[in-house]
């Protein structure tokens, strides 16, 4: 009897040292919240919830940490998908209810997370302590909007002036030469007015370079289009979407690893966004309004495809990025940064090849290359100490035209 009385004080001063522990560290858990850091992460819930009214994808959230504890809330926000394969009843019910439609993961702390369900119980409104320093940033961030209106005309004009320089075609030069080399053939053998030969020679030696250097020089343009930067039927700018608001390539271009064209994204998937934000800070309500005319309409948008080669050439996306490990960035340049996409290679053979030559494979434990044995007891022995694309056939014509 005795023992099982201490046992039982020992047990409740461990449970009053854990509560006076809690107590110390509830103000620093919770002094913090309904952040402007939360109103911020808010946004992601903003696209598929509303607090309250009508519905959207999700239920409204307006009263959500009576619902469920803030435990629960922890883990299927983070991982809504981890929490109903476990078989949680509530979670597979709301799932069951709301079309199946999954909601994404969310790398989100437990204490963003915790500030996150203080701002929906606070109406989606931060702290009032936070409001003067939200003002404060307001103003910057309209001064930066002025500023970076005027890095983007600034950006057009100095890519409109490289596009003019590298897509010159050479035809004022052409003429002038052409018709320099016209009047002195017509003078070497009619009007005669120079009488030293040796000037005619020198002339239309000089002018069949010139004219022999154009005819090549457009010859082997043909068919590319380097700088090319069409105008598309929406304004797009990657650097706001994957700069700014750190979206990733694959989110859009979700085929890259998978198909042989990294694929245009559905307008759906705009909508996933845009149906909350219906303003963009550079273009107004514009430009989103014709994501909504092309979703209530259900036509599609006929985007203008940048990055176009020959209908002899093969290209496959999919071997490109799993087999060559390449970035984005090595065949279409710095994207991110860019407000109008446009092609910065040539997309030429000889670039390609060039490529394939120094591109080293992830030949080791790939499934792709499982077929070259003799490569991989090469490779094993030392032989081969690295596999570029070239040694696997990337330098041979059925490769890429067949």
């Amino acid at each position: 009897m005795t023992h099982s009385i201490i046992t039982l004080q020992g047990n409740l001063q461990k449970m009053m040292v854990l509560g006076l522990l809690g107590l110390l560290l509830l103000p620093f858990n919770f002094a913090k919240a309904q952040t402007p850091e939360a109103l911020k992460n808010f946004q992601q819930c903003k696209a598929c919830h509303n607090l309250d009214g009508a519905e959207l994808l999700g239920p409204n959230l307006a009263g959500i940490t009576q619902r469920r504890d803030t435990a629960w809330l922890i883990s299927f926000i983070r991982n809504s998908q981890e929490v109903i394969a476990s078989g949680d009843e509530y979670a597979v019910a709301l799932f069951e209810k709301y079309n199946k439609i999954p909601m994404p993961p969310h790398d989100l702390s437990d204490e963003q997370i915790i500030d996150i369900l203080a701002l929906i119980e606070n109406g989606g409104q931060v702290a009032d302590e936070y409001l003067a320093q939200m003002e404060a940033e307001a103003d910057k961030g309209a001064e930066a909007d002025v500023a970076r209106a005027a890095e983007l005309r600034e950006k057009e004009l100095k890519l409109a002036e490289l596009e003019r320089d590298a897509n010159r075609n050479f035809g004022t030069t052409f003429i002038i030469t052409l018709i320099i080399f016209l009047i002195t053939i017509i003078d070497l053998f009619v009007t005669k007015v120079i009488k030293a030969t040796f000037v005619h020679k020198t002339v239309v030696l000089i002018a069949l370079v010139i004219i022999g250097e154009v005819v090549y020089k457009e010859a082997t343009a043909l068919g590319r289009q380097q700088y090319y930067q069409p105008e598309q039927p929406i304004w797009f700018s990657h650097e706001i979407h994957a700069t700014q608001n750190k979206i990733d390539c694959l989110y859009c271009h979700s085929s890259a690893e998978d198909s042989k064209s990294a694929g245009i994204p559905s307008i759906n998937v705009c909508m996933n966004c845009h149906n909350q934000v219906r303003e963009g800070k550079v273009t107004g309500t514009t430009e989103i309004a014709k994501i909504h005319e092309a979703w209530n309409s259900g036509r599609p948008v006929e985007w203008v495809r940048v990055h176009n080669l020959p209908d002899h050439v093969y290209f496959n996306h999919s071997q490109h990025v799993n087999s060559g490990k390449l970035d984005c960035a090595e065949c279409h340049g710095e994207v991110e940064k860019m407000d109008v996409v446009m092609q910065v290679e040539d997309l030429s053979m000889g670039w390609c090849l060039d490529c394939h030559r120094t591109t080293e494979v992830q030949f080791a434990n790939n499934e792709f290359f499982k077929s070259y044995e003799l490569m991989h007891e090469q490779f094993k022995n030392g032989e081969v100490k690295k596999v570029t694309a070239d040694m696997l056939g990337g330098g041979d014509c059925m490769k890429c035209h067949y």
